[in-house]
């Protein structure tokens, strides 16, 4: 060896062995370690924990006021939502009753004027088949022009584009019946 020995740093061996008598194994780990860190760097290391743990605490701060808030408004949200499930309800009721008693009423007209409600009733059907053609016509118009502006760069490729509108007849006139008036027994 190179002459280092326990005696020739000062101490005995006997000495160094007398001084760690009163620590643990871990104890003298932990110490040998403290002298190792620097003290600035643990100062450091402190006061960014510190200041952290104010920001945290502020968030969290935050945080609870939010929810509280937020706890808040759930329920005057919920309460007005329960009334307008309570108001759309009663409204179904309502319109339940309405289309009852408009039965009831043409029941009655049916049995007290068979001709003149079968005309009307005619009438009424073919109105309704004339308006269900003139939707699919206008579903058929925008599926067309959707068509046309996506393939417009071909349209004006081509020599020439004949595009010819649907004929349109003029439908024919709803014939008026007049119902006499009869009294009212609702």
């Amino acid at each position: 060896m190179s002459g280092i020995s326990p005696q020739s740093e000062g101490g005995t061996s006997s000495n160094a062995a007398e001084c760690f008598q009163n620590y643990t194994a871990p104890e003298v780990f932990v110490q040998g370690l403290a002298g190792m860190v620097n003290q600035q760097d643990v100062e450091t290391v402190i006061r960014s924990q510190k200041y952290m743990l104010q920001r945290f605490e502020k968030t969290n701060e935050m945080l609870v006021n939010c929810n509280a808030l937020s706890a808040a408004r759930y329920q005057n949200a919920l309460q007005d939502f329960k009334k307008h499930t309570a108001m759309l309800t009663e409204m179904r009721k309502d319109v339940d009753n309405i289309f009852r008693r408009i039965r009831c009423i043409k029941a009655k007209i049916s049995q007290q004027y068979p001709q003149a409600y079968e005309v009307a009733a005619t009438a009424q059907r073919r109105e309704k088949s004339r308006e269900d053609e003139e939707d699919e016509e206008d579903e058929d118009d925008s599926a067309f022009r959707k068509s046309s502006t996506s393939s417009s760069e071909a349209l004006t490729k081509s020599k020439s584009v004949s595009i010819s509108s649907p004929t349109s007849s003029t439908p024919p006139r709803s014939e008026s019946v007049d119902i006499p008036k009869a009294s009212r027994k609702f």
